[in-house]
């Protein structure tokens, strides 16, 4: 009899054969940045985590660097909102200021920005509204000065999460042609519209007045229609592919790890992030166990880079066990 379970006998041959090891080296850390002083209020839906104004974000920041969190992704919440969302590519923006700040006073860390308009608009959608949905073309547009902002900024890459159509190519055309050709672009490729999202919106206050995002973002059915749209990402020029929630969709995350030669990265989203954290609150499960877990199903699933809320506490404990 072939006994499988030999494999399985001490600590040290566990460690020998382990297909899958999960490093800080994976991480991105998402950050909210407020327009304003004085600001370090905790995300109720989100605890733990926090949104800060720059003059308060030093301690978070030295704590990342602390724990050799290579990348943050930041989100920015400003103190004005338009139908257009033009305080995206201000260049005196909350964006474009976290950016110069973190890159002269941290520039061992990687920045990458959220490029959207959901955050910056008033009616909370992914762009400009035409007949009562959002505009395309419009969008792509403003899309092109968001970027270009970012990057005269000094960012490192920029990631478009609008799930608008020929995103990835009007992004790289501007960049190319505007000087930035060695900018990389990490596409939000594969981002449904999930209802995982909920407690993203009170971090970033974008939840949208009217309707909702299925005429942009994905349907949870499909996968067939995943696969489309990260072939556009990759033709159009995308770095890095991105699949959007992470957990309920490791069959994605595998797919486009099958199929493309690309980096492959996926979203620990806040709902994710919250159940996690409300059942460990309760006692019904141990919260740091689940998190791990959690965290080396999606490597496993073919993540070469995770996004998530819980990479300053994961990296500790990684820390603690090397």
């Amino acid at each position: 009899m072939f006994r499988t379970r030999r494999l399985r006998k001490t600590e040290g041959i566990r460690r020998l054969v382990r297909e899958t090891k999960l490093s800080v080296d994976d991480f991105i850390y998402p950050l909210f940045i407020e327009e304003g002083e004085n600001i370090e209020t905790e995300i109720v839906s989100m605890p733990g985590i926090k949104r800060f104004s720059l003059d308060r974000i030093s301690k978070e920041l030295d704590e990342v660097v602390s724990l050799n969190i290579p990348a943050v992704l930041l989100f920015g919440i400003p103190s004005e909102k338009d139908d257009e969302g033009t305080e995206t590519w201000n260049d005196d923006g909350i964006m474009q200021k976290a950016i110069r700040f973190i890159k002269k006073n941290y520039p061992s860390l990687y920045v990458i920005t959220d490029v959207c308009f959901c955050e910056y608009t008033s009616h909370g959608h992914c762009g400009i509204i035409h007949d009562n949905d959002v505009d395309n073309d419009a969008t792509l547009v403003n899309l092109a000065k968001q970027v270009i902002s970012h990057a005269k900024a000094g960012v490192d890459m920029v990631a478009p999460s609008g799930m608008m159509d020929g995103t990835i190519d009007m992004i790289r055309q501007s960049l190319d042609n505007t000087g930035f050709t060695n900018l990389p672009i990490m596409g939000y490729s594969v981002k449904y519209a999930s209802a995982f999202y909920g407690p993203f919106r009170d971090a970033a206050d974008s939840a949208p007045t009217f309707g909702d995002r299925r005429t942009y973002q994905m349907d949870p059915s499909n996968s067939d229609e995943g696969m489309r749209e990260a072939t556009f990402d990759d033709q159009e020029g995308a770095d890095i592919l991105m699949v959007k929630p992470a957990l309920s969709y490791l069959d994605i995350i595998r797919d486009l790890k099958n199929n493309f030669d690309r980096p492959i990265a996926c979203y620990n989203v806040s709902g994710e992030y919250a159940m996690v954290k409300a059942a460990a609150e309760k006692g019904w499960i141990d919260g740091e166990k689940v998190m791990m877990e959690s965290l080396l199903s999606m490597k496993r699933a073919g993540a070469d880079i995770i996004i998530t809320y819980f990479a300053k506490e994961a990296a500790r404990i990684l820390k603690t066990n090397n």
